[in-house]
């Protein structure tokens, strides 16, 4: 039977680098590409039937920083398929990163170069904001969008007598420090991808407690230091030519400069080949590359507080029930109005009809043929004039 795997954040960088990889290991897979940028995704789509021709490659509209994008992207999901046997989480954001200059080259010629690069720990920041749904943007990108995808898919996910497979994204920069449970949104603070890519380590280690029973796994990978579009928006382009071949030198010296989006695919590829009940949940697994350019994979253990882990699983499922609620009353208002605004239109319409209907019979008769019937068009002109007020109450 063809597997199904779903990656997020599919049209570029890791996420397209490991469709290639997995089409390369099973040519029969149903592959679903969902991706924010329908336009770039088509091009992924082609470049993939490029090199795989028989390959079954399909698209899927999904913003996981939009509580409604993700409800209507699952029930497309739920209507493709019946079951799901991988579920890669890629996608995700740094928005407006900046750069502590001093910091960064304070670091570049120290004994800490390698540890700077590898987890940008005290030279990186970023500048987050509201989304629509009232959601700090990092945190409803790379965690709570994913969470309620997740949710969403339980009935493919957690079959009787199937196992399914969720796969993070995470980063050497998910630290401990930068999450705060009474601030998971990470409101207050200047660390926001940080802090979000440590909850999602955590969120893994409570969806293996609260769903291996029902059959669905989670783990979470870290890519290593790889040049993404992401990475590249951090500083100007100019320096990353600068500074490459010094990057390449160090990875002589360290295994976690991957580099390249298909290196920094190896460890959710391996994961792909792996049987679920044979790896750790408390692990990190490592794409790691030699200094002669062998990929491999290698876990590494969390620094994981269980307690507070099922203290953001109940934060999150209570959230998401804010959330629907919210989006429903949303819903409710805009039905509304559309019902209203429809109302006026033909309160409107049957006003101008009556007005048209007095002139003629004030009109004397050898004036009433040269006024013309409206056509349909002037007719739907006129319905979309909205008076100001309408019973002396303002629009």
């Amino acid at each position: 039977m063809e597997r199904v795997v779903i990656v997020t954040g599919a049209n570029s960088g890791i996420g397209l680098a490991l469709c290639e990889r997995l089409l390369t290991e099973d040519s029969r897979l149903r592959l679903c590409l969902a991706c924010r940028n329908m336009q770039r995704a088509e091009a992924a789509r082609s470049a993939l039937l490029t090199s795989h021709t028989d390959a079954h490659v399909e698209l899927l509209h999904l913003d996981v920083g939009s509580v409604q994008s993700v409800l209507t992207a699952a029930q497309e999901v739920k209507a493709r398929y019946n079951r799901i046997d991988f579920l890669y989480l890629n996608a995700g954001i740094m928005p407006n990163p900046q750069v502590d200059v001093k910091a960064f080259f304070s670091g570049l010629f120290s004994k800490n170069v390698i540890n700077m690069f590898a987890t940008a720990e005290g030279l990186l920041t970023q500048q987050d904001h509201l989304n629509s749904d009232g959601l700090q943007e990092v945190f409803a990108t790379n965690l709570f969008g994913h969470f309620l995808l997740i949710r969403e898919l339980e009935p493919l996910l957690c079959r009787e007598g199937h196992t399914s497979r969720v796969v993070w994204t995470s980063s050497s920069n998910a630290r401990r420090s930068a999450f705060s449970i009474e601030d998971m949104q990470h409101r207050n603070g200047t660390e926001p991808y940080s802090s979000s890519k440590y909850a999602s380590d955590m969120l893994s280690l409570a969806l293996n407690r609260h769903k291996n029973s029902q059959g669905l796994f989670s783990s979470v990978i870290c890519p290593g230091l790889v040049m993404t579009n992401l990475t590249y928006g951090i500083l100007p382009s100019f320096f990353w030519t600068l500074i490459m071949p010094i990057m390449w030198l160090i990875r002589i010296f360290t295994n976690t400069f991957t580099l390249t989006p298909y290196n920094g695919a190896e460890a959710l590829h391996w994961l792909f080949l792996q049987k679920p009940e044979s790896l750790d949940p408390r692990a990190k697994y490592h794409s790691l590359t030699s200094g002669v350019g062998a990929n491999y994979t290698q876990p590494r253990q969390m620094d994981i507080d269980d307690e507070m882990s099922e203290v953001l699983y109940s934060k999150l499922l209570e959230l998401e029930n804010v959330v629907r609620r919210k989006l429903s009353e949303r819903n409710a208002d805009n039905k509304a109005r559309q019902q209203y605004l429809s109302e006026i239109d033909i309160m409107w319409f049957y006003k101008i009809g009556a007005r048209c209907t007095m002139s003629r019979m004030v009109l004397a008769p050898e004036e009433k043929g040269q006024l013309s019937q409206p056509s349909c068009g002037s007719i739907q002109r006129i319905v979309r004039i909205k008076p100001r007020r309408i019973g002396g109450e303002s629009r």
